[in-house]
């Protein structure tokens, strides 16, 4: 679950950052603070979002969730075409910016029992003791069901990505929270529309099946290894 440090500038729709990270405590209760993440990207500077308003309102935000959750994911802003569309004053993040940021995120979130891992970032923070192995690895997945999975050999369509899955479930502008930084959302106009088109007794994010739609079972297998064993 994402939480940020933004206000309605920067995440015009997305309900308050207390009622989220409350959310978050009431989720973890339910599962168990090892099938729970926090991701706080992206991560951006401006005026407003400085590197030390960062860092305060990180060590803020961990302390609250202390106990809820082991780990917590990282992400620089990526300018993508749509980025740059939806927020023209977005800026990339300086490297040594972003060695100052992770460097007191890593240490933070260590004091509050927390892994920091990044997202697409690379190798940057491992010196550091980032976790820059990817964010949902068999491992993770292995912790969170606890159960040891079998898990066949495939490869991230993001060279960056480490992940083990690389299926999105989503679909563009559909999202009302219209937060500047989303590459997913680039018509606001579409939003509404899709928005308006909602059906919550449809099996469908948006709308019911269409004229023309195809629809396909998807293959489901499960990975999970039952077999009983001494390790």
């Amino acid at each position: 679950m994402t939480v940020t440090p933004y206000g309605k500038d920067i995440e015009p729709n997305v309900p308050p950052k207390e009622r989220v990270m409350e959310d978050i405590r009431t989720l973890s209760g339910i599962v168990g603070p090892d099938a729970v993440c926090w991701r706080y990207d992206p991560i951006l500077l401006t005026e407003r979002y400085t590197v030390e308003k960062h860092i305060s309102d990180f060590a803020k935000m961990a302390a609250y969730l202390a106990g809820y959750t082991r780990t917590c994911v990282i992400s620089f802003i990526d300018l993508y075409a749509k980025v740059i569309k939806n927020y023209p004053e977005a800026r990339a993040v300086r490297e040594a910016d972003r060695i100052t940021l992770g460097k007191e995120f890593i240490r933070i979130a260590r004091s509050f029992g927390m892994t920091l891992k990044t997202c697409a970032e690379g190798n940057e923070l491992a010196k550091y003791g980032a976790d820059c192995t990817g964010c949902m690895t068999a491992a993770v997945y292995g912790k969170a069901t606890g159960k040891r999975l079998i898990v066949p050999k495939k490869k991230s369509p993001r060279k960056e990505c480490g992940c083990l899955m690389g299926s999105d479930i989503g679909a563009y502008n559909t999202c009302g929270h219209m937060c500047r930084y989303c590459y997913a959302n680039s018509d606001p106009g579409a939003v509404k529309r899709n928005l308006q088109r909602h059906d919550p007794r449809s099996p469908f994010l948006t709308g019911n099946s269409r004229p023309g739609d195809v629809i396909r079972d998807a293959h489901q297998e499960s990975w999970a290894d039952d077999q009983t064993s001494l390790f």
